[in-house]
C-alpha cells in the first residue's frame, strides 16, 4: 500500500500545483498518510512498537530513580473508541504522554530587573513557529531559572504553542532554552525520533486548534497535549517516515518556489501591458489593448490581475482613451456653462447652498493631457456636493429612530455598495417624522462619497434615504455625469485617504473634494464613456466567474485525488 500511495503522490503533484491551495493541502496529505502508516513500507526486521513501549517504561523508572523526572500517574489506557483508523500491524496507539517528558514554562516577575538580561534563552508562543529555534528575542539570568518554575530544556527538545493565534505551531531547539508559560515542551526518550514527533504534532495543528476554540484567549493546556491519543510506529520506521516527509516536504517548497515564480512572472507582465495602455498615444490603444486581448488566457488567471485590469479601464476613462472623440461634439466649456446656470437656478429657489469661488487652475496640477474638447476643471464646479445635515447616531438617539421609516445611510452601508453592483440597497437604521425634521430625503439614484471612516467609499442610493455628516451627496446636471464622478473619485480613493489625518477617527473635509483637478469630457462622450465601461467591467465579471469555475474544477479534482489516496 505504501509503495502505491507514493506513486499517486508523484503523478498528482502537477494537480496540487494547479489547484489553489493544493500545495498547502499536499502538505496535509503527506502528513496525514505518514501517520497512518501509509507513507513508506513497513520492515518485518523491525522490533515492534510494544517493545519500543517496554524500553520507554524502563528509561521512565530509571529518570525516576536519578531523581531527573518526578513520579506521577499513569495516564488511562487507549480505549477502543479514542481510535480513529487501523495501524499497521507492528505501530500502537499510545498517548503523546509517552513520547517523552512535557513541561510548560513561566514569566519572571517583569518587576524584577535582575531576572532579565542574562545569558539563558527564554522562548515565547510567537517564537515557536521559527522551526529550527537558533536564538529567542530575550534572555534570562540564572537567578530567574532557580527561582520562577522554569526548566532548560536541552537541544532537540520539541516546543509547542499553547495560546492564541499559535496554537499548534511547533519547534524544534537547536540551543538550550526555557520557555514562557504559553509553551509547552518535550524532551523526547531514546526510542522516540525529535523529527518524527515534531511532524507528529504538525499533523495535529487542526486538532489542538479546534480544542482551544471558544475562549476569549484561545489556549490548550499542558493536559490536553499529553492526554492526546497518537501512533507510536517502531523506531527505524520513524526514521525512514522523517525522510520520505523530508523529501516530499522539498518537492512541496519546489513547488511552492515555481508557484511564486510563474506569479510573479505574470504579474510583471500583466503590469507592463497595463503601463503600456496607459501611456500609449490614444492612435496606438487598440495595438495596446490588442496585446491584452490576445493574452487574456494568461493573464487573468487570478483575480489580483483582474482587479488592475478594472482600475486600468477607469484610468484610461478618465484620461480620454477609452473611447474615440467625435468631432461634432459640443465642447465641455459649453457643459461647464450649462452646469453653472443650472446651479444658480437651483441656489436661487433654495434647493442647493450657493458655493464659494474655487481657485484658478495652476498648470503644475494638471496630472496629464486631455483630448481636444475636455477641460481641466474643480469637481466642485460641475455639480453641487452637499454633506449630510445630521450628526445623530442610532446608537445614542433613540428619539429620532424609535419606529423609524426612513432610511439613514451610513458609511458602512456605502462601503456595502461595491458587493451589490454599486447601489445603496439597504441600511440599519430609519429615521420616523421626527428625525426626518432634523435632516434630509435625498432621491433615488444620486451618488453618495463617504468622507469619514471609510474615506472616498462610493456608492448610488437605491431608495430615497437621509445621510449624516459623514457622508456627501453629488447632485449634477446629467445622469451620466455622476457615473463619471464616481470613476474619478474610485481613482482617486487613495489619494484623498492622504489628506486625512492621523487620528483614531480618520476624515477629509469638503472643500478637499470640491478642490481635487478634475478632466470634464463633452457630454455625449461622457455617455459613450459610461456604456463602455460597463462594457469592459462585465468582461472583467465573466473573467472573475471563469477564474472561480476554473478554481472549482481544480479544487474538486484535488480532492477527489486527495480521496482516492
Amino acid at each position: 500500500m505504501p509503495d502505491d500511495t507514493a506513486l499517486l503522490l508523484e503523478r498528482h503533484f502537477e494537480t496540487a500545483f494547479a489547484a489553489p491551495e493544493g500545495v498547502k493541502k499536499l502538505r496535509e496529505l503527506i502528513l496525514t498518510l505518514a501517520m497512518q502508516g501509509k507513507l513508506v513500507p513497513q520492515d518485518p526486521t523491525d522490533p515492534p512498537a510494544s517493545e519500543l513501549l517496554k524500553e520507554i517504561e524502563a528509561e521512565k523508572q530509571r529518570l525516576v530513580k536519578e531523581k531527573k523526572i518526578n513520579s506521577s500517574k499513569s495516564l488511562p489506557k487507549v480505549q477502543h473508541e479514542e481510535v480513529p483508523h487501523k495501524l499497521p500491524q507492528s505501530w500502537a496507539w499510545v498517548r503523546l504522554n509517552d513520547f517523552g517528558t512535557w513541561k510548560s514554562g513561566s514569566t519572571p516577575s517583569r518587576t524584577n530587573s535582575s531576572y532579565y538580561g542574562g545569558e539563558i534563552p527564554w522562548v515565547k508562543s510567537g517564537e515557536v513557529k521559527q522551526g529550527r529555534i537558533f536564538k529567542a528575542d530575550e534572555t534570562i539570568t540564572k537567578e530567574a531559572l532557580e527561582n520562577c518554575s522554569l526548566d532548560l530544556n536541552p537541544l532537540g527538545s520539541i516546543l509547542i504553542a499553547m495560546y492564541g493565534a499559535n496554537i499548534g505551531d511547533t519547534g524544534i531547539l537547536e540551543i538550550e532554552a526555557t520557555t514562557n508559560q504559553a509553551v509547552c515542551a518535550c524532551q523526547p526518550y531514546s526510542g522516540i525520533d525529535n523529527i518524527f514527533l515534531s511532524y507528529l504534532l504538525l499533523s495535529l495543528k487542526q486538532n489542538f486548534i479546534s480544542q482551544g476554540a471558544g475562549a476569549a484567549q484561545p489556549n490548550i493546556s499542558r493536559q490536553k497535549i499529553i492526554h492526546t491519543v497518537v501512533p507510536l510506529p517502531p523506531l527505524p520506521e520513524q526514521r525512514r517516515i522523517v525522510a520520505k516527509i523530508d523529501e516530499l516536504m522539498a518537492r512541496c517548497d519546489e513547488l511552492e518556489k515555481l508557484r511564486d515564480q510563474r506569479d510573479q512572472q505574470r504579474i510583471m507582465v500583466h503590469r507592463a501591458a497595463i503601463n503600456r495602455l496607459l501611456d500609449t498615444a490614444t492612435a496606438d490603444f487598440g495595438e495596446a489593448w490588442q496585446f491584452i486581448t490576445h493574452h487574456f488566457g494568461d493573464l487573468y488567471t487570478t483575480k489580483e490581475n483582474v482587479a488592475e485590469l478594472r482600475k486600468a479601464i477607469l484610468q484610461l476613462a478618465v484620461m480620454g482613451k477609452l473611447v474615440p472623440q467625435d468631432p461634432n461634439d459640443p465642447p465641455a466649456s459649453e457643459l461647464l456653462n450649462a452646469i453653472k446656470a443650472e446651479k444658480q437656478r437651483l441656489v436661487k429657489e433654495g434647493k442647493i447652498k450657493k458655493q464659494k469661488s474655487m481657485p484658478e487652475i495652476n498648470l503644475e496640477e494638471v496630472p496629464y493631457d486631455i483630448p481636444k474638447g475636455w477641460k481641466w476643471v474643480r469637481l466642485g464646479e460641475v455639480g453641487a456636493f452637499e454633506r449630510g445635515r445630521s450628526k445623530h447616531r442610532p446608537r445614542n438617539d433613540k428619539q429620532l429612530f424609535f419606529n423609524g421609516i426612513y432610511p439613514f445611510v451610513q458609511t458602512g452601508d456605502v462601503s456595502k455598495a461595491k458587493t451589490t453592483d454599486n447601489i445603496i440597497k439597504t441600511c440599519n437604521s430609519y429615521y420616523n417624522e421626527f428625525g426626518l425634521k432634523q435632516s434630509r430625503l435625498w432621491p433615488k439614484q444620486t451618488l453618495c462619497i463617504t468622507i469619514a471612516a471609510n474615506i472616498a467609499e462610493t456608492g448610488f442610493l437605491g431608495m430615497e434615504a437621509c445621510i449624516p455628516d459623514s457622508i456627501v451627496v453629488f447632485l449634477a446636471l446629467d445622469e451620466a455625469l455622476p457615473r463619471f464622478v464616481k470613476f474619478f473619485i474610485d481613482i482617486a480613493k487613495e489619494d484623498l485617504e492622504n489628506y486625512a489625518p492621523s487620528t483614531a477617527q480618520k476624515n477629509i473635509n469638503l472643500g478637499i473634494i470640491n478642490e481635487l483637478v478634475f478632466p470634464l469630457p463633452p457630454l455625449p462622450e461622457q455617455h459613450r464613456i459610461v456604456a463602455k465601461i460597463d462594457q469592459l467591467m462585465a468582461l472583467c465579471d465573466r473573467l472573475e466567474a471563469t477564474i472561480d469555475t476554473a478554481t472549482h474544477q481544480q479544487t474538486k479534482l484535488l480532492h477527489a485525488l486527495m480521496a482516492g489516496v
